[in-house]
């Protein structure tokens, strides 16, 4: 049983070194931070987690194995990891997030319910509602805490026997003839029968070589204290949200109170056009990031506009359709690739740790991963059929 290399330890990487190493398999892991860290996208104490996925329903048997797999660590540290609020998914009647998430609810059954604009308002008086909205409130979503997720990861993946190499960043690696790879970080240089790469908005650059379209953006998330009272935004008054705006707007998302009132409720918006890269990033909150999340909170929710308490930066790592890439190399098949999940790709790191463990051993995939296929990408030389 060879060694499997897994570059990358964040959220992906450590559920796959978790896996891996329960498994029976020598694991070396490397991450040029220690994480759970601020400079990707796996921090910010919570993560939306939901079942009816409107951006496509093939995701959803995912889900369904990720909230399993995630109340099994809890089991097995003894953490509280997810947090069940309910969710809300609100749009225009006949708008896409509304109609394609109840899709995805009917289809695989799941407890759910389309709310007019009248009982949104009542439930849940915190949103301003136009007449001509509607919403899908889905029993199951809720929140995950993205940093004790990874650090428990990878304290578990220690006690199944991985080999876990923090501040060690990785230089470059090479796939050779006769199968196999070797890994060259700042210390040494390394062997194994398998490479794994997870290594977020570092992809583009560990990767150079296949020109996968990935786009780095910075994306700026709040917390804001509440005009007048908080208790509009406890979890029994508010759940998790995603809301459509404007046309050409980006989603607005948010949480209940998740912690102290002085921590303030966080919100921000899904997506962004200021292209980046990890070593490019702007960190600094800007008055115009503050203004913008101002001008929608007017719009869809005017009572938390109120004090800004805290605001910090993260990257999403994107394609251009906005789903995952999860694939073998085009060349040698003893390398995995899994990138381009920021956005929305959290809540499956639970599963896609098993996925990628299965990959790396040449075990069939128990789900239709098509979806997140590179070549799916055909302008792309390397990865043309």
């Amino acid at each position: 049983m060879g060694t499997i290399i897994v570059i990358g330890l964040g959220a992906m990487g450590s559920s796959t070194a978790l896996h891996l190493a329960g498994r029976g398999h020598r694991v070396l892991g490397f991450d040029q931070f220690t994480p759970p860290h601020s400079y990707g996208s796996s921090h910010g104490q919570t993560r939306i987690i939901r079942q009816s996925y409107w951006e496509d329903p093939r995701y959803v048997p995912l889900l369904l194995r990720a909230y399993e797999l995630w109340r099994r660590l809890e089991v097995d540290t003894g953490q509280s990891l997810l947090h069940i609020t309910g969710g809300l998914m609100i749009g225009r009647a006949g708008g896409d997030l509304v109609a394609r998430s109840t899709a995805s609810a009917e289809r695989f059954a799941l407890p759910h319910q389309v709310l007019s604009a009248a009982e949104i308002r009542r439930l849940y008086p915190a949103f301003r509602i136009d007449e001509d909205w509607v919403a899908l409130w889905e029993r199951d979503a809720g929140y995950l805490h993205p940093e004790a997720c990874v650090r428990q990861q990878l304290q578990q993946s220690v006690l199944a026997g991985a080999e876990l190499h923090f501040n060690e960043p990785v230089m470059d690696w090479n796939a050779l003839p006769g199968g196999g790879v070797l890994v060259r970080t700042a210390r040494e240089t390394y062997a194994a029968a398998h490479l794994v790469i997870t290594v977020g908005p570092w992809a583009p650059q560990i990767l150079r070589e296949l020109n996968l379209p990935f786009s780095i953006t910075r994306q700026v998330v709040f917390r804001f204290e509440p005009i007048g009272s908080i208790d509009l935004f406890r979890r029994d008054r508010m759940p998790i949200y995603i809301r459509e705006m404007e046309k050409g707007q980006p989603l607005l998302y948010g949480f209940p109170l998740t912690g102290p009132d002085s921590e303030g409720v966080k919100v921000g918006l899904h997506g962004s056009d200021e292209f980046c890269s990890p070593d490019t990033v702007d960190r600094a909150i800007r008055p115009a990031d503050e203004r913008i999340i101002r001008e929608r909170l007017a719009e869809a929710l005017p009572l938390l506009g109120g004090r800004l308490l805290h605001a910090e930066t993260c990257l999403y790592t994107m394609t251009p359709d906005e789903h995952f890439v999860i694939d073998k190399h085009p060349e040698f098949s003893q390398v995995t690739l899994a990138a381009g999940f920021s956005g929305h790709g959290f809540k499956f790191a639970s599963v896609l740790g098993e996925v990628l463990a299965g990959m790396a051993t040449d075990c069939k995939p128990a789900y239709d991963l098509e979806l997140f296929s590179a070549r799916r990408f055909k302008d792309v030389p390397s990865f043309r059929h």
